[in-house]
Order: structure tokens, then C-alpha cells, then sequence
């Protein structure tokens, strides 16, 4: 059953997201743009390399994936509270998630475990009921 939901979650997001199957979806959260076709894989922002026409450094051809993000965050008829969790700062891709079910990860909140002593701006705030 657990990966008929992963191969159902890859057909629905695999060709209209670019969806990478991690198993911890921040589609949501970046603009319905998946940081892992980042070639650094980076999911909290933009690296340092990025050239002043906007693309990749790695892949020149591509434009970087956390500007289309943004662009998309700005532009898109997003609902707000996804709009305001483009700046959160999301946990370490857990790499055994890897092709597993993101959307069951989330039912379970497997997807928000996070190392011993790793603690997001984000769990601090929900702690706190502070907004960051």
C-alpha cells in the first residue's frame, strides 16, 4: 500500500511539479517549486552563485530554482499563509525519506523529525507562538 501512495504522489507531482520523490514536500512553502531540482539541492535559499541574469551556476542554462520560487511566491494566487512560509527556515532533507510518500509523511509528521539538537527558527516559533 505505502508505495502504490508514493507511485500515485510521483504521477500526480513527477511531470506538473518536477516533484524529485525526497519524501518531505516544501512545494507548499516555495512557491510550488521543488528545491531538490536545485543541482545543490539546497532548500532554505539561493547559494552564492548565482549569475546576474538569474541562473544556476552549476547549470547555466537553468534559471535558479529559489529565484523561480520567489518569482512564483510574488506572482502566483498562492494562499497567504504559503506565501509567509517562503522565509521559514525548513530542516536537513532527511535522505532515508527518499522515495517514500511525502504525503504520508506528513499524515504521520515523519517529515518534521530532525536530527538530535536541530531546531528550525520555525519549531521555536510555534514553541513560543511567536511569529518569525
Amino acid at each position: 500500500m505505502t508505495t502504490f501512495i508514493a507511485t500515485i504522489e510521483h504521477v500526480v507531482k513527477g511531470p506538473v511539479w518536477g516533484c524529485q520523490d525526497c519524501g518531505q514536500c516544501v512545494l507548499h512553502s516555495t512557491g510550488m517549486t521543488c528545491p531538490m531540482n536545485c543541482p545543490k539541492t539546497l532548500r532554505n535559499g539561493p547559494c552564492g552563485g548565482v549569475r546576474e541574469n538569474g541562473h544556476c551556476e552549476v547549470k547555466p542554462e537553468m534559471k535558479c530554482v529559489w529565484l523561480k520560487a520567489y518569482d512564483r511566491t510574488q506572482d502566483w494566487p498562492l494562499p497567504a499563509t504559503w506565501k509567509a512560509e517562503y522565509n521559514h527556515l525548513r530542516p536537513p532533507v532527511d535522505n532515508r525519506l527518499k522515495g517514500t510518500s511525502s504525503w504520508k509523511n506528513f499524515i504521520t509528521k515523519r517529515d518534521r523529525w530532525t536530527p538530535a539538537g536541530w531546531k528550525s527558527s520555525t519549531d521555536e516559533s510555534i514553541a513560543s507562538g511567536v511569529e518569525i
